[in-house]
Protein backbone atom coordinates (compact mmCIF):
# COMPACT_ATOMS: atom_id res chain seq x y z
CA UNK A 1 0.00 0.00 0.00
CA UNK A 2 1.02 3.65 -1.03
CA UNK A 3 1.34 6.18 1.84
CA UNK A 4 -2.37 7.65 1.74
CA UNK A 5 -3.34 11.42 2.98
CA UNK A 6 -6.72 12.92 3.51
CA UNK A 7 -6.77 16.14 3.74
CA UNK A 8 -10.33 18.82 3.81
CA UNK A 9 -11.50 21.94 5.56
CA UNK A 10 -11.97 21.79 8.89
CA UNK A 11 -14.33 20.24 10.35
CA UNK A 12 -15.38 17.76 7.04
CA UNK A 13 -15.04 14.81 9.14
CA UNK A 14 -11.46 13.89 8.22
CA UNK A 15 -11.02 12.88 11.98
CA UNK A 16 -14.30 10.97 12.10
CA UNK A 17 -13.31 8.88 8.71
CA UNK A 18 -10.46 7.51 10.69
CA UNK A 19 -12.20 6.55 13.48
CA UNK A 20 -14.90 4.58 10.89
CA UNK A 21 -11.59 3.10 9.17
CA UNK A 22 -10.32 1.99 12.04
CA UNK A 23 -13.63 0.03 13.48
CA UNK A 24 -13.79 -2.19 10.10
CA UNK A 25 -10.01 -2.47 9.38
CA UNK A 26 -8.47 -6.00 10.42
CA UNK A 27 -5.26 -4.38 9.84
CA UNK A 28 -2.93 -4.34 12.97
CA UNK A 29 -2.66 -0.57 13.67
CA UNK A 30 -0.75 1.89 15.66
CA UNK A 31 -0.69 6.06 15.62
CA UNK A 32 -2.96 8.72 17.15
CA UNK A 33 -5.83 10.82 16.34
CA UNK A 34 -6.50 14.70 18.15
CA UNK A 35 -9.59 15.48 19.08
CA UNK A 36 -11.08 18.67 20.39
CA UNK A 37 -11.42 19.72 24.49
CA UNK A 38 -14.50 21.13 25.52
CA UNK A 39 -15.34 23.09 28.68
CA UNK A 40 -18.30 23.26 30.60
CA UNK A 41 -19.75 25.44 27.90
CA UNK A 42 -19.32 23.45 25.39
CA UNK A 43 -16.90 25.70 24.06
CA UNK A 44 -13.55 24.47 21.77
CA UNK A 45 -11.04 25.24 24.78
CA UNK A 46 -8.02 23.20 23.73
CA UNK A 47 -6.86 19.62 21.81
CA UNK A 48 -5.89 16.39 23.22
CA UNK A 49 -4.04 13.54 21.45
CA UNK A 50 -5.18 10.00 21.82
CA UNK A 51 -2.10 7.05 21.33
CA UNK A 52 -4.52 3.92 19.83
CA UNK A 53 -2.88 0.94 21.19
CA UNK A 54 -3.05 2.51 24.65
CA UNK A 55 -5.56 4.69 24.82
CA UNK A 56 -3.34 6.95 26.82
CA UNK A 57 -4.06 10.89 26.16
CA UNK A 58 -2.80 14.23 26.60
CA UNK A 59 -2.87 17.31 26.19
CA UNK A 60 -1.53 18.60 22.40
CA UNK A 61 -3.00 22.68 22.76
CA UNK A 62 -5.06 24.09 25.21
CA UNK A 63 -5.94 28.13 25.71
CA UNK A 64 -4.26 27.72 29.32
CA UNK A 65 -0.84 25.78 27.94
CA UNK A 66 1.57 28.75 28.60
CA UNK A 67 3.98 28.53 25.09
CA UNK A 68 5.95 30.68 23.10
CA UNK A 69 4.27 27.72 20.22
CA UNK A 70 1.03 29.27 19.39
CA UNK A 71 -2.29 28.01 16.88
CA UNK A 72 -4.46 31.26 17.96
CA UNK A 73 -5.38 31.08 21.09
CA UNK A 74 -4.32 27.82 21.93
CA UNK A 75 -0.56 27.54 23.43
CA UNK A 76 0.98 23.98 22.23
CA UNK A 77 2.30 21.10 24.42
CA UNK A 78 5.11 19.77 22.84
CA UNK A 79 6.20 17.54 26.16
CA UNK A 80 2.64 15.71 26.47
CA UNK A 81 2.27 15.46 22.61
CA UNK A 82 5.91 13.84 21.84
CA UNK A 83 5.76 11.62 24.82
CA UNK A 84 2.54 10.06 23.64
CA UNK A 85 2.96 10.21 19.86
CA UNK A 86 6.73 8.98 19.48
CA UNK A 87 6.51 6.07 21.17
CA UNK A 88 3.42 5.37 19.10
CA UNK A 89 4.85 5.75 15.97
CA UNK A 90 7.58 3.67 16.47
CA UNK A 91 5.64 0.36 17.17
CA UNK A 92 5.37 -2.76 14.70
CA UNK A 93 2.31 -2.48 12.92
CA UNK A 94 1.07 -3.36 9.57
CA UNK A 95 -0.85 0.25 9.35
CA UNK A 96 0.31 3.59 10.63
CA UNK A 97 -2.08 5.97 11.40
CA UNK A 98 -1.54 9.86 12.09
CA UNK A 99 -4.50 12.03 12.31
CA UNK A 100 -3.11 15.17 11.75
CA UNK A 101 0.17 16.57 10.20
CA UNK A 102 -0.93 19.98 10.99
CA UNK A 103 -0.38 23.14 12.39
CA UNK A 104 0.45 22.05 16.05
CA UNK A 105 1.75 19.18 15.51
CA UNK A 106 4.54 20.80 12.54
CA UNK A 107 6.45 22.74 15.94
CA UNK A 108 7.69 19.21 16.92
CA UNK A 109 11.20 18.16 14.95
CA UNK A 110 10.78 14.88 16.81
CA UNK A 111 7.16 14.18 14.96
CA UNK A 112 8.82 15.19 11.59
CA UNK A 113 11.83 13.36 11.66
CA UNK A 114 9.57 10.19 12.92
CA UNK A 115 6.78 10.99 9.88
CA UNK A 116 9.52 11.38 7.63
CA UNK A 117 10.76 7.68 8.22
CA UNK A 118 7.54 6.08 8.68
CA UNK A 119 6.24 7.49 5.33
CA UNK A 120 9.97 5.51 4.01
CA UNK A 121 8.65 2.28 5.19
CA UNK A 122 4.57 2.88 4.01
CA UNK A 123 1.50 1.56 5.05
CA UNK A 124 0.65 5.13 6.65
CA UNK A 125 -2.80 6.53 6.82
CA UNK A 126 -2.84 10.64 7.83
CA UNK A 127 -5.08 13.71 7.93
CA UNK A 128 -3.13 16.60 6.35
CA UNK A 129 -3.87 20.47 6.48
CA UNK A 130 -5.21 21.64 3.41
CA UNK A 131 -3.21 24.68 3.22
CA UNK A 132 -0.91 26.16 5.82
CA UNK A 133 2.38 24.17 6.70
CA UNK A 134 5.14 25.74 4.48
CA UNK A 135 7.24 23.40 2.20
CA UNK A 136 7.43 20.87 4.54
CA UNK A 137 3.86 20.20 4.10
CA UNK A 138 4.04 20.47 0.27
CA UNK A 139 6.86 18.79 0.25
CA UNK A 140 5.19 15.57 1.65
CA UNK A 141 1.95 15.90 -0.41
CA UNK A 142 3.95 15.79 -3.62
CA UNK A 143 6.08 12.53 -2.52
CA UNK A 144 6.15 9.30 -5.02
CA UNK A 145 4.87 7.23 -2.59
CA UNK A 146 1.99 9.40 -1.84
CA UNK A 147 -1.98 9.22 -2.84
CA UNK A 148 -3.43 12.53 -1.67
CA UNK A 149 -7.23 12.28 -1.38
CA UNK A 150 -9.76 15.07 -0.64
CA UNK A 151 -12.63 14.63 1.21
CA UNK A 152 -15.70 16.60 0.11
CA UNK A 153 -19.12 17.19 1.64
CA UNK A 154 -19.81 14.74 -1.36
CA UNK A 155 -17.19 12.08 -1.18
CA UNK A 156 -17.29 11.64 2.79
CA UNK A 157 -19.88 8.87 3.36
CA UNK A 158 -18.39 6.80 0.54
CA UNK A 159 -14.61 7.29 1.59
CA UNK A 160 -14.45 4.62 4.66
CA UNK A 161 -15.11 1.84 2.08
CA UNK A 162 -12.82 2.98 -0.48
CA UNK A 163 -10.22 3.62 1.42
CA UNK A 164 -10.84 -0.03 3.72
CA UNK A 165 -10.40 -1.40 -0.08
CA UNK A 166 -7.19 0.64 -0.76
CA UNK A 167 -5.50 -0.63 2.54
CA UNK A 168 -6.80 -4.16 2.18
CA UNK A 169 -5.15 -4.51 -1.03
Amino acid sequence: MVNILVTGFPRIGKTTLIKELLKKTTKKYAGFYTEEIKNQNERRSGFKVVALSSNEEGILAHVNTKSNMRVGKYGVDLKDFESIIIPEMEKDSELLVIDEIGKMELFSKKFKDQLLKCLEKGNVIATITKKGGGMFVENIKNREDVELIMLTIENRNLMVDELLKKIDA
